[in-house]
């Protein structure tokens, strides 16, 4: 089940053709696709299990995604991974999770590699610890000529933060010279963190919440969202195909008329 825009419950047909990759293919497939990844801790705590568990098995997931986006020809994946917010959980959750993205970092980078995903991180990366910050950085620097898949980690994230720091560079830019008053949304646009990344057409949210928890705000004035039940871990390929065929039978007017 998902709910629509204004909150509707409403079934998503689960026929062949809404599964079939080579039929998605056939028609638009979006070039950027943005996930908000909820749940883990709720999926842990329904197992009995501890919330990293959740977190882990979340990671699982991550996989799933990252394999079956460029299959359909999707170019740009953002995920919501860790936001500015999440420093207010218990320190022993956030310490795990650091150090569980650190791992899974270190046991996923040569297959990501080879498979052609470049990996960027977009946040505050300055806050984050040492170690956290530095495995990111290198695997950045070591994808960074990879064409397969744009991996986004939105990692110390925040959507007023980066709308914030482009305000400032904006205004350090007029000040020194370089841009001036007069300057319009594209221009401000490139001193957003996704400055040469094209806006999602494409936000999938997990565990039913009808929220955009403060994620990619500049970007997703215009995008499509879809919003399941499941909690992340139980996210999968199939799901995230239903997502993308959902969105192709939609009609996107951008504020005009119905296309023909």
């Amino acid at each position: 089940m998902v709910r629509g825009k204004l909150g509707l419950r409403r079934k998503v047909e689960k026929s062949s053709e809404d599964l079939s990759i080579d039929e998605i293919k056939k028609r638009k497939v979006p070039r950027h696709v943005a996930i908000i990844m909820d749940g883990n801790g709720r999926w842990a705590k329904r197992k009995g299990q501890p919330r990293l568990a959740g977190h882990r098995a979340g990671a699982k997931a991550i996989r799933q995604v990252v394999e079956i986006a460029p299959e359909i020809g999707v170019e740009y994946l953002t995920l919501y991974t860790f936001s500015t917010e999440n420093w207010k959980r218990p320190k022993q959750e956030v310490s795990g999770l650091m150090k569980l993205f650190e791992e899974q970092l270190s046991k996923e980078i040569d297959e990501l590699n080879s498979e052609g995903v470049r990996i960027r991180v977009i946040g505050r990366i300055d806050g984050l610890p040492e170690s956290t910050r530095e495995a990111f950085l290198k695997a950045q620097e070591r994808t960074k000529d990879n064409k397969t898949l744009n991996l986004n980690i939105a990692l110390n994230y925040s959507g007023r933060a980066e709308i914030t720091d482009a305000a400032r560079a904006i205004c350090k830019a007029v000040k020194e010279g370089k841009e001036n008053l007069d300057f319009n949304e594209e221009i401000f646009a490139h001193y957003m963190y996704t400055s040469d990344i094209p806006d999602p057409e494409l936000l999938i949210r997990t565990s039913g919440e009808l929220r955009v928890s403060n994620f990619l705000l500049w970007q997703i004035a215009y995008v499509e969202i879809w919003i399941t039940d499941k909690l992340w871990p139980d996210f999968n390929k199939k799901d995230f195909l239903r997502a993308v065929a959902d969105l192709q039978k939609r009609r996107r007017r951008f504020g005009g008329l119905d296309e023909d």
